[in-house]
């Protein structure tokens, strides 16, 4: 048996109702945000692996390391 069914739970409150209203509201639009974001391209960018995680820059055919 699941705990939900072992312990009955008592009606949420309008304000509650309410607040988890709220709460579900504002994750979806992070996530639609997030999905907005991860779908944009980046415009004449450089391509290939991100340089700042690598430690590596290249312009040109000059490498720089740091």
């Amino acid at each position: 048996m699941s705990e939900s069914e072992a312990t009955p739970r008592k009606p949420l409150s309008p304000e509650a109702q309410r607040a988890l209203a709220e709460a579900e509201a504002r994750r979806a639009a992070i996530d639609a945000r997030a999905e907005e974001i991860r779908r944009e391209r980046e415009i004449n960018g450089r391509g290939g692996l991100e340089p700042v995680r690598y430690d590596d820059w290249e312009v040109k055919g000059l490498a720089t390391d740091f």
